[in-house]
This record gives C-alpha cells, sequence and structure tokens, in this order.
C-alpha cells in the first residue's frame, strides 16, 4: 500500500471507530493497513502489549539452534569512520547505524513468532518476523506517550546499571533523541513534557539478561485527532530513535553509510482498538532473502562513540528471547 492511500485509510478506520492492525517501512513508502477483522491469521500474526490473533501454545522448545556470521570488523570499521566523520563535521549529532547479520537456525520465522517474548510481534508469512521490546507511540485518552530506548548493556556485567546510567556517549545519545522525540510530538501534540527520564528496564534472552535504559514523554492531542490518525503518524516518522538527528542530513548519511535496504526493519508497527493507539518499533527483525535468513541490528553512533564496543552492540542485540531451550548454539565471532 502506498503512502497516500495508507494515510487516507488511517484517517477513515480512525474516525469510524474501526480497529485496525497497520505496519510501516521506515522509508515511509510502503505500508500494510487492514481492518482487525480482515487480518488472516494464515498470512499475518500479531500480538501487541498483550492482545494477539495467534493460538496460544504451552510446547516447549526443546533445542534451538541460533548461529550469527556478523560482518567483518574492518568492514564495520569503514563505516562507524563515515559516521563520525559526518558528525566531526556537524552534519549529525547522532546516527542509527545498523547492518544485516546472517544467521542460521533450525526455527522457522513463524516458530520464533510463537515461541519469543516480547511487547510487540508480528510475523508477515514469507517475509520477515520482528520480537520488540520497544515502544513508538502510544494514544489513550487523547493523550500521546513515547518512549525511547537508548542505551544497552550485559546485565551480568559488575555495576551494569551504574555504569550504563554514567557513560558519557550514552547519556549524550539519549539527551539527543529524548531531545527530537519531545521536537518531534511538539508537532502533532501540545503541552508536550519529559514525565520520565532514562529509566533502565531488564530484556531477557536466552543467552544473556541485558538492560535498556528509556524516558517517556507525554503530550495531549486535539480533540479530532482520530481523524487524522493517518496523518499524525507518518508526521512523526520515521522514529527518531532509530535514525538519529536531525533528521533530514542524517538519513542521507545512513543512506551512505549502510548500502542496503532497511525495509521494514526499523518501521512501525501496531493497532488502533477503535479508542486507543499502541504501536512498537521494528527492532529484533530477522528477514528472509533469497539467499537465506538475515538478522538486522545496530546502534547510535555519537561523538564520544567507540568503534570496537559498537561493533559489539551490533552483534550482542542478534538474539532469540526464546526461554524454554536447553540448548543454544552460537557461532564464534
Amino acid at each position: 500500500m502506498q503512502r497516500t492511500f495508507a494515510i487516507t485509510q488511517m484517517n477513515k478506520l480512525g474516525q469510524q471507530g474501526t480497529p485496525f492492525l497497520f505496519a510501516i517501512d521506515f522509508a515511509c513508502a510502503q505500508a500494510i493497513v487492514l481492518p482487525l477483522a480482515e487480518v488472516r491469521p494464515a498470512e499475518l500474526l500479531y500480538e501487541v502489549n498483550g492482545r494477539s490473533n495467534a493460538p496460544r501454545t504451552s510446547a516447549p522448545v526443546s533445542t534451538v539452534v541460533f548461529e550469527k556470521f556478523p560482518m567483518a570488523f574492518a568492514e564495520y570499521e569503514r563505516q562507524f569512520h563515515f559516521v563520525t566523520n559526518q558528525i566531526q563535521a556537524g552534519n549529525s549529532f547522532l546516527v542509527n547505524l545498523t547492518n544485516p547479520t546472517p544467521i542460521v537456525t533450525n526455527l522457522s520465522l513463524r516458530d520464533i513468532f510463537q515461541y519469543s517474548r516480547a511487547r510487540y510481534k508480528l510475523w508477515l508469512r514469507e517475509r520477515f518476523v520482528v520480537f520488540s521490546p520497544e515502544i513508538f507511540v502510544q494514544i489513550r485518552a487523547g493523550q500521546i506517550a513515547s518512549f525511547p530506548m537508548k542505551g544497552t548493556i550485559d546485565a551480568a556485567i559488575p555495576n551494569a546499571k551504574t555504569i550504563i546510567l554514567q557513560d558519557k556517549k550514552e547519556i549524550a545519545e539519549h539527551y539527543t533523541i529524548v531531545d527530537l522525540i519531545r521536537n518531534d510530538l511538539s508537532m502533532v501534540a501540545h503541552n508536550v513534557r519529559v514525565e520520565a527520564l532514562r529509566y533502565v528496564e531488564q530484556v531477557h534472552t536466552a543467552s544473556k539478561n541485558l538492560l535498556q535504559v528509556s524516558s517517556k514523554i507525554v503530550g495531549d492531542l486535539p480533540k479530532d485527532y482520530r481523524a487524522r490518525l493517518g496523518d499524525l503518524l507518518f508526521q512523526l516518522l520515521p522514529a527518531g530513535s532509530i535514525c538519529g538527528a536531525p533528521k533530514p542530513k542524517t538519513l542521507d548519511i545512513i543512506r551512505t553509510a549502510e548500502q542496503y535496504e532497511r525495509g521494514f526493519y526499523t518501521g512501525v508497527f501496531g493497532i488502533f482498538d477503535g479508542s486507543n493507539l499502541d504501536c512498537g518499533v521494528m527492532i529484533r527483525f530477522i528477514e528472509q532473502t533469497p539467499t537465506g535468513l538475515v538478522y538486522k541490528s545496530g546502534g547510535g553512533i555519537t561523538a564520544f562513540s567507540e568503534v570496537g564496543s559498537e561493533y559489539q552492540e551490533m552483534i550482542d542485540k542478534v538474539y532469540l528471547p526464546v526461554f524454554q531451550s536447553s540448548k543454544y548454539q552460537f557461532s564464534k565471532i
């Protein structure tokens, strides 16, 4: 579905109070917009904060094979230095640099959807699966809230919480995104404020636990917002947490540095239930390609970034949040 038609459809369904599902790609060029009553589970499965069209299962996964084959450090280093040179030249304050990592697993995309745990899960037949912890925006009772997530560390590291909260690079990255999201919300809402700054949440994976840092930014919407849901969402996209600031120039830097199509990765998806809207950023993303599965991941680069730690963060984010396994295999890096 093209952008213009998607906006029109979302506005129409919002005004009617008709529940619908939507998914919008990173470039804001393609979208899926379907009334919930028309979503076919054989083609598309979703779970949004516990609301789902997927059948429940209690069957355990006895064995999970998961191998990842990240890009060479030298190749990442070349991208990293291009990005940091752009930052030093004053063209951006923060650039979210991502890459695809080939993976091998014994699980199908649907299996991964079924057995993974995350706030936001989406499976599109023969195309991709996403299991994201990151909220984009939630709308309830005329109030819009965004929860940018910036800053990740292995929870097993001694004093991990203190380290992540005191890290200069992470502080700069997080404050930049909070300021960007606050400005973005001001385009569609009034009385925009930061209600919680840099709180820490734990994310569980099969191989390790991670700490991630988030904030909460809130604004009040105009009374007619339901009739303009499409316009509102597309005005906020792409999500600031997965591109950087300032947006227009940073998007140019991303296209030059990455040299691949993100597609629906780092787009957004969610549901409107007739009254409220809840959507997440499509990170933690596995895509089917002609040559096999790829897992797309990355992180924010600032003037304080160190290439080795950024490379490792990109790799650490390639994981499956599957808990029922007794065996979990990784390739050597």
